[in-house]
């Protein structure tokens, strides 16, 4: 049952054909044999877990529901914040930080009877494309251990392909959701940016209360029905703003494969992929035409690819500059001030958009307001997008430094290492909805995941969408050994 989708395991549970405590208990059995290997989850809140799973077993014996996740245990990113289990956020600087709250995501997870039974790893400050740090060390793709799990959700992805929990708590501003889930080949939804409260998101620091552009809180799970339910869980107002306006988020375009109008886009010269991946893509499409489905591959939103992703980077560093202690950003400011001019590359980049002014940011943020324009016509004209997750499959661990110097294999050469993130940051700063889902696996055996983007406040279409598709597809496949 490790391996079942959440919507099963809870329809078990209903008709009391396992228990809330049987259930965990196997979960627990499981990492404590499997998880030496990956290093996938980092702490656990075994004792309130098994009371609070004990008592989820007595209501439903007396006929009592807690809402629609009752009983379900299941772990969380340790970016996010819970309430009497330690949030590290993967950096000695937290390395005992408990919290006194849960973050409002999780708050609605508990209200809907889930069970919190442990934290999953990340990189420090959720900062990086693999999940490592000095508390908790390396999370393994279960796939190939020698490889990546992704990140910034790597140990999320990664406990949820091995069968550690049915559900997972991720959170994503350049592909953090997406990017693990297509590396390990599971499913990841990174919600239309602003329906998801990110308050209790470590960074920023714990208490903060803005919400941090482009960044979003985001479901992951084995399958996409799996991600409908637990968004219908975790979306709406923060408290705050619910005093005036409510969440209602329009029902997807079309229900069935078929009906769907769907533009491919896996071709772009300034976002390159590695041809392993291309090759699973051209599969897909081939054999959603087989069932009908009409994709187009010629269509495209009227911009300017390289502008645009230009535009995320200049807003994505901004967005992150607070994080980083003062020291560190003084000396990114005197980096910048003592650039070569004709200097592109990642760290200077850095040192330059961190410390960017704000007259410079309200221009990047007016492009990026066009660029959304030029995406709402653009799905005038179709329902989806499908296109890459990231410039590749899993690739060999790199803990090297200064993280900008790092390369990854794209055809055989040697490729910017932060560039990996440009389709997801290219979808994420217009604040599109996006699903990932896995699509099959290259010729080495690693999985591939493909994004399905839908238009800006419909997440319902591009999740009813992936349903279809891994319906008629195939979804999920547990990596051999777990």
């Amino acid at each position: 049952m490790h391996h079942d989708t959440a919507i099963t395991l809870l329809a078990r549970l209903a008709r009391r054909e396992i228990g809330s405590r049987e259930l965990l208990e196997h979960l627990v059995a499981r990492i404590e044999r499997l998880d030496g290997r990956t290093r996938a989850v980092v702490s656990l809140d075994l004792e309130r877990a098994r009371a609070r799973a004990d008592e989820a077993d007595r209501a439903l014996a007396r006929g009592e529901r807690w809402g629609p996740l009752h009983g379900l245990p299941m772990t969380i990113k340790d970016s996010i914040e819970t309430a009497g289990l330690r949030t590290t956020s993967g950096s000695k600087v937290f390395e005992l930080h408990v919290p006194g709250r849960d973050a409002v995501a999780v708050q609605r997870l508990k209200a809907a009877g889930a069970i919190v039974f442990g934290k999953t790893n990340l990189p420090t400050f959720a900062m990086d494309t693999q999940s490592y740090n000095p508390l908790f060390g390396t999370t393994n793709n279960p796939w190939d251990l020698s490889r990546t799990a992704g990140g910034s959700s790597g140990g999320a992805a990664a406990a949820l392909a091995a069968g550690f929990t049915p559900l997972e708590l991720g959170s994503d501003i350049g592909g953090s959701i997406r990017n693990p889930a297509h590396f390990c080949g599971v499913f990841g939804h990174k919600p239309s940016w602003g329906i998801v409260p990110q308050r209790g998101h470590v960074p920023g620091p714990p208490g903060t209360l803005s919400e941090a552009d482009i960044a979003v809180v985001g479901p992951m799970a084995r399958s996409a029905a799996d991600l409908a339910l637990m968004l219908d869980v975790i979306a709406g107002p923060d408290e705050p703003d619910a005093v005036a306006w409510q969440l209602a988020l329009p029902p997807p375009r079309r229900r069935a494969l078929h009906e769907f109008r769907v533009v491919a886009w896996f071709d772009e010269p300034a976002m390159p992929i590695d041809d392993e991946l291309r090759a699973v893509y051209a599969s897909l499409v081939t054999r959603l035409r087989e069932r009908g489905v009409a994709v187009d591959e010629s269509r495209r939103p009227r911009l300017d690819p390289a502008k645009a992703l230009a535009t995320y980077w200049q807003l994505l560093f901004a967005a992150t500059s607070a994080g980083p202690p003062r020291e560190v950003f003084d000396g990114l400011v005197q980096a910048a001030a003592t650039l070569d001019a004709a200097d592109d590359s990642a760290n200077a980049r850095l040192a330059r958009l961190a410390t960017q002014r704000h007259r410079q940011w309200l221009a990047a943020n007016e492009a990026r307001l066009k660029l959304r324009e030029a995406w709402r016509a653009f799905f005038g004209e179709a329902d989806v997008l499908l296109c890459p997750v990231s410039a590749s499959a899993a690739f060999p661990h790199d803990h090297s430094e200064p993280i900008g110097s790092r390369t990854i294999e794209v055809n055989g050469k040697p490729f910017p290492y932060t560039d990996q993130l440009a389709w997801a940051g290219f979808i994420g700063v217009v604040g599109l909805p996006s699903t990932s889902v896995p699509v099959g696996r290259t010729a080495r055996g690693l999985p591939v995941g493909v994004q399905v983007v839908g238009p800006r406040l419909e997440d319902r279409t591009p999740l009813v969408f992936a349903m279809a598709m891994e319906e008629a597809l195939g979804g999920f496949v547990a990596p051999p050994g777990y």
